[in-house]
């Protein structure tokens, strides 16, 4: 078949009922926005498909696009994911039991997609043991409604590991750039690599139907092979987005920047300014104290995405580390918030899978991530806020294998107050829950594993820097102007032990 050219509502018809559908994509970036707008727009016209098992490694929404038009009840029946902290439908209907959700490590997703293009039963990994993703503990299963163990713990060589089994698809939705009239496909403005080839591969082992959305349709014979990131072989079907301002978005708060493919580079002029001295900052300064030169480190979402990038460069310690986020970029200044994982004046680019593959096996010399518990064993909740189920994204790939992990996070949460006063900090108004726990809600970081690995931990907050001992949560520095007992202690559900050479925070945190 040489035209392989399709309506997105012919593209909507060819899902079927009880099917298995994948997509690929990472907060907005790469959402096929035509086909997953039309498969919605059929379901509430005319009650079909249902019952779809969705597949998808990364997040893949701004909390208004992406996957969100996948979330209603009857359309899936179930999802296997890694992240849905953009995506508060997926995250209403998994709290209210309308969906059965499994929540699995977003890089043995991506590596797993490799394991079926290959043949294989599945992937065997330590990633996700003593965590909620060993069957042990939770399985992965993210609420009361899901039933089944789809992972399962095996010996091989008297060491342990989490099986993950390959899952069987019939449907799989990617996008590319161009696309000639045969279904090579480019991603030349594409935002970030992603794992697109595994995927398409994954797919095909299983005979499944792809189809990719474009934002051109060109000549045949016209494009660089090199630049052909999947052979025309491999696609069945080629969606033209036909309104690529609103649909195919580079990312959610741009139609299209060069500077973020890699095509040009923009002047220092044109990159952010200075943050504000605010509470997000004052944590991110600290946190950046524990790099060293020569250091390779990871970015998670949230404090450290938003705000480690632009310290360590007013800090003019640029040429002293190396950046990376999990989407695969390197260096230059990161995007945050809703366009997660791309940056300006990258040094490079790889795809997500083998950025993964790194951060599993060599590790990074520090990730910092987000947190949202803490409690006395040292385990760390990131991935179950409240009723909120946001999922692990790359969160339990990345930080079981770093050499050091640093968890940012303001030591209360919501309502509290902060004011600078020469060098001292002051609590206005205290949060109203308490983020230092007796047990969290969900472990998403082994505290006993971290030990068992001798690895590096530290909890930094805005009043309280705290280190992961051999013999528990130890304090080992106090914000100046922050009293002791009122200001830590009494907040915490358990007693940490406390150092003997207790320090205060530098004072150069707090000032402008």
């Amino acid at each position: 078949m040489n035209n392989k050219v399709i309506t997105k509502e012919a593209a909507a018809e060819l899902i079927r009922d009880n099917s298995t559908i994948c997509t690929v994509g990472m907060t907005l970036v790469s959402a096929s926005e035509s086909i997953l707008s039309s498969i919605e727009k059929r379901f509430l016209d005319t009650d079909s498909p249902r019952n779809l098992t969705l597949v998808h490694a990364a997040g893949q929404s701004d909390r208004n696009r992406g996957i969100q038009h996948l979330a209603h009840p009857g359309l899936v029946k179930r999802i296997i994911g890694s992240h849905w902290g953009l995506a508060p439908k997926w995250m209403e209907m998994i709290s209210g039991n309308q969906v059965e959700a499994y929540c699995l490590p977003q890089g043995q997703m991506v590596h797993l997609y490799s394991a079926m293009a290959a043949g294989l039963p599945g992937r065997l990994s330590p990633v996700g043991l003593n965590t909620f993703i060993d069957p042990r503990i939770e399985g992965g299963k993210m609420n009361s409604c899901t039933k089944e163990n789809i992972v399962e713990v095996v010996k091989f060589k008297d060491k342990e590991y989490i099986f993950y089994p390959s899952i069987p698809l019939d449907t799989l939705i990617i996008r590319g750039t161009s696309a000639d009239p045969k279904g090579n496909l480019t991603t030349d403005e594409e935002a970030m690599k992603l794992e697109v080839l595994p995927a398409v591969l994954a797919a095909k082992r299983f005979g499944a139907r792809v189809i990719a959305q474009v934002k051109y349709l060109v000549e045949g014979g016209s494009l660089d092979p090199k630049s052909v990131v999947v052979p025309g072989d491999f696609i069945d079907n080629i969606v033209i987005c036909d309104n690529p301002e609103r649909d195919h978005r580079q990312t959610s708060s741009w139609y299209y920047d060069p500077a973020y493919c890699g095509k040009i580079r923009v002047s220092p002029q044109q990159e952010t300014s200075k943050a504000p001295l605010d509470i997000r900052k004052i944590i991110g300064r600290r946190a950046v104290d524990f790099i060293k030169p020569g250091a390779i480190i990871n970015l998670g979402t949230g404090i450290p995405n938003d705000v480690i990038g632009q310290i360590v460069k007013e800090k003019e310690m640029e040429s002293d580390v190396t950046i990376t986020v999990e989407s695969g970029i390197y260096g230059g200044l990161q995007s945050g918030g809703i366009d997660f994982g791309i940056g300006r004046n990258l040094s490079a680019m790889i795809s997500h899978q083998d950025q993964m593959l790194y951060y599993n096996g060599a590790g990074v010399d520090i990730t910092y991530m987000g947190a949202g518990e803490l409690d006395r064993n040292g385990n760390v909740n990131a991935t179950r806020l409240g009723s909120q189920c946001t999922g692990a994204g790359g969160f339990i790939d990345i930080t079981q294998n770093a050499r050091h992990v640093v968890f940012c996070s303001t030591f209360t949460t919501k309502g509290l107050e902060i004011e600078l006063n020469d060098g001292k900090l002051n609590i206005v108004k205290e949060g109203h829950i308490k983020k230092l726990v007796n047990t969290v809600n969900q472990i998403s970081y082994s505290g006993k594993l971290a030990v068992e690995k001798s690895q590096k931990m530290h909890f930094v907050t805005e009043r309280a820097v705290f280190e992961m001992t051999d013999k528990g949560i130890m304090l080992i520095e106090i914000a100046p102007g922050i009293d002791l007992e009122k200001d830590i202690l009494q907040l915490m559900e358990f007693k940490p032990l406390i150092s003997e050479k207790l320090k205060t925070m530098p004072m150069n945190i707090f000032t402008a």
